[in-house]
């Protein structure tokens, strides 16, 4: 496997550079840890075994590069057993229209079944799918469709190998697909209802094969540690990992998921100079950190930050937040290093991210605010499916007028309703 992924670069640029076939294995937007150790898996499967020895078999990470930081226990997995980033190729990296309309490209799809719309023109090039879902439209005749509802696609990699020529399977690959079934499945774990038999027994196929495997627990333990280690990004990285948007006439609020405490998060160098940057560049009027951290006995604690330099966007947020019933959040006020920031600490643990949004979008105002819009931005967007059309970020945030944004939020904040949109 380590030599495969090492040399797919200088191979793609063979093969572009002779006119020969490029057949390309990529998961989907999300490119989790599954997605990606099934399209290298599958990938080296099928270099190792295709009848067309001409075809170049090039695993594609569905992501920019820049964006593969986020996928912690991905970058984890793939460091441990010694597969370069500097050699994968990711989706920035390769011009699949181009080789498609060169008359170049073979597709094969992992983890998903259904390209979005902006990738409609690929859809000719699919050859073959691979997904753990149901299937949502039927493909073309001469598409090979393999579509089983189990807790990973990484267990329909390790049958498939399993079924191919002995010796084809190696220790690095067996390692990656171990891990990934157990992270999907929750260590097989029947309580989290994920896990099906084909799972366990791909699991228990790959540690006979390979007894020397670390034990279950402690893969898993390690790797959903890796999920949640948030240490090496930048506070512009961990404002954006998972992110979602709501907007009213003229406000724009980002709402981020964060995965340490808030003292340690607040406490940050360069902390505000970095939140000032990231909202003045993306034109959020104001920001609110909800974050969550686990205690030794696994259980969360939840935490709230609210940042505007308006300090009546502020105040209307944090009333919002403060006042609300359905459901309460029990929040206690925090000290704050920070005139702009308030802070919480909430006390109902179990009103997640998905329950603060609705009393958010009303604390906007407004019938946009309302009823949406919420754009989703997770870095790459949480998929429907792995169906994930363009992101409404894509376009430019249109411009606020500081007058019209003051008027606005004066009015919110004295209960008035907001006047029509201009």
């Amino acid at each position: 496997m380590e030599r495969f992924v090492e040399g797919n670069r200088a191979v793609l640029q063979e093969h572009v550079q002779r006119h020969q076939e490029i057949h390309v294995v990529m998961g989907n937007e999300a490119c989790d840890l599954d997605s990606t150790v099934s399209a290298l898996a599958l990938a080296y499967f099928l270099a190792k075994t295709s009848p067309a020895p001409k075809a170049a078999f090039i695993p594609v990470l569905n992501i920019p590069r820049a964006d593969f930081a986020f996928r912690m226990e991905t970058t984890f997995l793939l460091q441990e057993q010694g597969i370069p980033a500097t050699c994968l190729i990711f989706r920035d990296e390769i011009d699949l229209g181009g080789l498609h309309h060169a008359g170049l490209l073979s597709l094969t799809l992992v983890d998903h079944h259904v390209l979005p719309g902006a990738d409609t023109a690929l859809e000719e090039a699919v050859v073959e799918v691979l997904d753990h879902r149901p299937l949502e439209r039927d493909r073309a005749p001469g598409c090979q469709v393999t579509a089983e509802l189990v807790g990973s696609c990484a267990t329909l990699v390790t049958e498939r190998i399993a079924q191919g020529p002995p010796g084809v399977l190696d220790r690095t690959t067996a390692a990656l697909l171990h891990g990934t079934i157990l992270l999907d499945c929750v260590n097989l774990s029947p309580a989290a209802g994920k896990v099906t038999p084909r799972d366990v027994a791909c699991v228990s196929l790959l540690e006979a094969r390979f007894p020397e495997l670390p034990a279950r627990d402690a893969v898993f333990e390690a790797l959903q540690a890796a999920k949640f280690d948030v240490s090496g990004l930048t506070t512009e990285q961990m404002l954006r990992k998972d992110l979602k948007v709501l907007s009213s006439d003229e406000l724009v609020l980002a709402v981020s998921a964060i995965y340490v405490d808030l003292e340690t998060f607040l406490r940050r160098p360069g902390f505000l100079q970095d939140l000032d940057a990231f909202c003045q560049a993306q034109g959020y009027t104001g920001l609110v950190a909800m974050t969550i951290s686990f205690n030794e006995r696994n259980e969360p604690s939840r935490q709230l930050a609210v940042y505007s330099q308006c300090e009546t966007l502020r105040t209307a947020v944090c009333r919002a937040l403060e006042e609300v019933t359905t459901p309460s959040l029990h929040l206690q006020p925090l000290p704050s290093p920070w005139s702009c920031v308030g802070a919480y600490a909430q006390g109902n643990a179990l009103a997640s991210r998905k329950k603060v949004l609705p009393i958010l979008r009303a604390a906007l105002g407004g019938p946009g605010a309302a009823g949406g819009p919420e754009e989703e931005v997770v870095l790459p967007p949480t998929p429907m499916n792995s169906l994930v059309e363009e992101c409404p970020l894509a376009q430019a945030v249109p411009p606020l007028c500081p007058q019209d944004v003051l008027e606005r939020v004066s009015r919110i904040a004295a209960g008035q309703p907001p006047s029509s949109p201009k």
